[in-house]
């Protein structure tokens, strides 16, 4: 058996995409609208937490749902990202 890909944005795209009364394939549809293919079964598996997401996917999922970055994160982390907490020191 595989093991699961930890990923900690899958269950908000979902959240995000249901509540917009989008399908899978209306939001790869609007992913390839902007340039950047993402197949409805890549959606699913990042979704289901199976896949994660690149930095590329992330920011063009974000913009398809047309929520902030941070807003596909958990809580836990939005806040932080939103502090600079995971800034790299200089």
């Amino acid at each position: 058996m595989e093991p699961r890909c930890s990923n900690a944005i899958g269950a908000n795209v979902r959240k995000f995409r249901v509540t917009r009364n989008l399908t899978q394939e209306m939001l790869s549809a609007r992913c390839g609208a902007m340039g950047f293919e993402i197949p409805r079964g890549t959606l699913a598996k990042i979704e289901a937490q199976i896949r994660g997401a690149s930095d590329l996917e992330l920011f063009v999922l974000a913009r398809a749902l047309g929520v902030k970055l941070e807003e596909l994160f958990p809580a836990r982390f939005a806040a932080q990202l939103k502090a600079g907490e995971f800034a790299r020191p200089e």
